[in-house]
């Protein structure tokens, strides 16, 4: 590994499992202090436990990114383990909701809002003043092609994933001259059981997107593994310059529909 995060503490919500796990695992390999926040304490504990046997350096914070109260108290935890540093916030956690629009109910939509876009406001107005003190610090976004792309039964979604996109724009460009970068990384259909799940969610309510249809539309399913190595991208020096940004991993399908 060419150690891209070398000494650097990074936080990953929803980085137990999927694109998340596998996204504090590379970050670990690549030298990084991971703490990874998830509200599936055991999972989470396993993916550390991987990532200290392998000889990485990984603890969890337990809590529901989408609950102010979960978030200050993984913020006071994490920020004394790291001694009040921070280089990197990756607000990956997000959830999705397949129906049919009429069928949606308030409370879905503010279920979708919280777990997709409020937890993105309160983790990172919980960590950008550690970044201020130190004048530097990346924040990586997980959005989705959603944001651009609408698609059947995913009304509000796809709605939560427009509003990630903004709040990535609107935060670079607040923060830029304080040398915190705010990027995007937007994923097309993943292996992960979120993305499965969407999947069947989706043909049991009738729209037809078989294997045949992913195939066609991006190739193949994208991997897990894939989707971490362009957040670290955007995480690292490497993108030193890249600010605002939404990068799409998704093998061509925004471009070629």
């Amino acid at each position: 590994m060419a150690q891209r995060l070398k000494n650097r503490n990074v936080i990953i919500s929803g980085g137990a499992t999927g694109a998340g796990g596998a996204s504090s695992e590379l970050f670990a390999q690549e030298g990084a202090d991971v703490a990874i926040v998830d509200r599936n304490k055991d999972a989470a504990q396993k993916t550390a436990d991987r990532i200290v046997k392998k000889g990485g350096r990984a603890f969890v914070a337990v809590a529901d990114v989408s609950k102010s109260a979960d978030v200050d108290k993984a913020a006071r935890y994490i920020l004394d383990v790291f001694d009040g540093c921070v280089d990197c916030l990756f607000n990956h956690a997000g959830t999705v909701i397949i129906k049919d629009f009429l069928d949606s109910t308030e409370d879905d939509w503010d279920f979708m809002m919280n777990v997709n876009v409020k937890s993105m406001f309160l983790m990172t107005r919980a960590f950008v003043p550690a970044m201020l003190s130190a004048g530097r610090g990346a924040i990586v976004n997980t959005s989705s092609i959603s944001a651009v792309a609408g698609t059947e039964k995913e009304v509000l979604y796809c709605t939560s994933k427009g509003a990630c996109h903004m709040f990535t724009r609107a935060i670079a460009i607040e923060y830029r001259s304080a040398g915190i970068r705010c990027n995007a990384v937007c994923p097309g259909f993943i292996r992960t059981p979120h993305g499965l799940r969407e999947l069947d969610e989706l043909r049991a309510l009738g729209v037809e997107v078989s294997e045949d249809d992913i195939i066609r539309l991006q190739g193949r399913i994208c991997e897990p593994g894939e989707v971490a190595s362009a957040a670290l991208f955007l995480a690292s020096d490497d993108a030193s310059f890249v600010n605002g940004e939404t990068l799409f991993v998704d093998n061509a399908m925004l471009v070629g529909t």
